[in-house]
């Protein structure tokens, strides 16, 4: 599953680690803040995408499910 999201940096990264770990698993997940959109790539089918979204969005992010 792809996100676009608004994490922008390493700081940002830092904010949403412990949501998404929790919600996804650590090593589960990466932005990559290098692309225009800041994607947020999930490497597990078995979440639902509103876990995500809420887990981000707890963590005082967006993410929109993209592709």
């Amino acid at each position: 599953m792809k996100f676009k999201t608004n994490i922008k940096c390493s700081g940002c990264i830092a904010t949403v680690t412990p949501f998404l770990n929790k919600t996804v698993g650590e090593n589960s997940w990466n932005v990559d803040v290098q692309n225009p959109d800041k994607v947020l790539a999930i490497n597990r089918q078995d979440v639902p995408e509103e876990e995500v979204v809420r887990a981000v969005q707890d963590a005082g992010y967006k993410a929109e499910k993209i592709g």
